[in-house]
């Protein structure tokens, strides 16, 4: 007789079978390099940088084992490139240009030890004991592609990017598999690009611990862009995007950015999903700016920001009327993400602390309640008159 499993339930029975391995609790670990694996979804995938010309490509996570049986994973942020002018153009340390839009390779100097927020041994970080799982971002493709696309190179020929997001996650995931078992609670977790990455691939977490106490935070990623960008190629066709089958809807390319933390909510409505962002975030303005002029229509306003804040208020309105399990948080000012900075601890425009907003998000059972409600600064939401 053959008996027929399904890959989720499979990663269940692996998971529960397999305890946690070795590791000094509080200590962070680099792997580096990480071999190719058989991914939840039971595809081959292996782990890499973008490739662009001049940087390592080499791939590396880390993770630290906690005192708790909790878990959390976090998608770190690092722009976006998708065309010739933005793929052309990554960050370049010490360099003041305007135009640079995303990592291409993993900073040797970067140390989740080093960062405060959700990785802070303070009092005041609702997750200080959990196990942590910390997924750099080199890719472009906000952690959810698969395929690699060729550039025109500045001044003549081309390039390659390897937009792999999605299979350094997968890899990272081979990790979190055979070395957590069955965690009472866990907080899928991301900044601006990794926000993005957090919406998209937290239904494949959630699928390991379906029993887990599940909470989901899009910190800087509100998702205001334009349908030029969300269904173009170039665009957000250059990634290959890779979505959950069954969450997203029978076709999700066609899922406009904006509605991707609220559909994956609603389809799984035990999720805790959560969304932050300043009310004038710079850096999120910046990228709808080249949308719109790039890949418009945006929106009626002439202001560019006064258009972004005006679509930002009414998207995070609509999707806490139509999402239940869906909380938000939007704080006053322009800076751009709290979840490893020290604001994580002191922003409180909203009328409550958000350290304590985070954690009555994570310690409450069920759908939660006291301090985890829909907050804003008193203009935060407001529609502006355009200008």
């Amino acid at each position: 007789m053959r008996i027929s499993i399904g890959l989720a339930a499979l990663a269940l029975i692996v998971s529960a079978l397999l305890p946690a391995r070795a590791g000094t609790p509080g200590v962070w670990q680099k792997i580096v390099d990480p071999a190719p694996v058989i991914g939840l979804d039971g595809q081959p995938h292996s782990a890499t940088c973008s490739g662009f010309p001049g940087t390592d490509a080499t791939f590396s996570y880390f993770v630290k084992p906690g005192r708790s049986s909790n878990l959390v994973v976090y998608f770190e942020g690092g722009g976006a490139c998708w065309d010739d002018q933005t793929c052309n153009n990554p960050f370049v340390d010490g360099s003041s240009s305007p135009l640079q839009f995303y990592t291409a390779a993993i900073s040797p100097q970067l140390d989740p030890a080093q960062a405060s927020g959700l990785f802070a041994d303070q009092s005041g970080n609702p997750v200080r004991d959990w196990t942590q799982v910390f997924i750099p971002y080199c890719t472009g493709d906000v952690h959810g592609g698969s395929a690699t696309r060729s550039y025109q190179r500045t001044g003549g020929g081309s390039f390659d990017i390897r937009h792999r997001g999605f299979d350094n996650f997968m890899v990272v995931m081979d990790w979190v598999r055979q070395n957590v078992a069955n965690p009472a609670k866990v907080l899928v977790a991301g900044s601006s690009a990794g926000g993005y990455g957090a919406s998209i691939n937290f239904p494949w977490v959630q699928s390991l611990y379906p029993h887990a106490d599940f909470s989901v935070l899009a910190d800087a990623s509100q998702g205001v862009t334009t349908p030029g960008f969300d269904f173009g190629t170039p665009g957000r066709g250059s990634w290959n995007l890779q979505f959950a089958p069954g969450v997203f809807g029978p076709d999700p390319l066609t899922v406009p950015t904006p509605a991707l933390l609220g559909t994956a909510a609603r389809a799984l409505p035990q999720v805790k999903a959560a969304q932050f962002t300043t009310n004038f975030d710079l850096v999120q303005f910046q990228f709808y700016a080249l949308m719109r002029s790039v890949y418009g229509p945006g929106g009626s306003c002439t202001s560019t920001l006064i258009d972004w804040n005006q679509q930002m208020g009414s998207q995070i309105r609509d999707t806490a009327t139509s999402t239940p399990n869906f909380r938000h948080y939007v704080a006053a000012g322009s800076y751009h993400t709290i979840l490893t900075s020290p604001t994580l601890f002191t922003e409180k425009s909203a009328g409550v602390p958000f350290n304590r907003w985070l954690g009555s998000m994570i310690a409450a059972p069920g759908l939660g309640g006291g301090l985890w409600q829909n907050l804003a600064c008193p203009t935060c939401i407001q529609t502006l008159p355009c200008q």
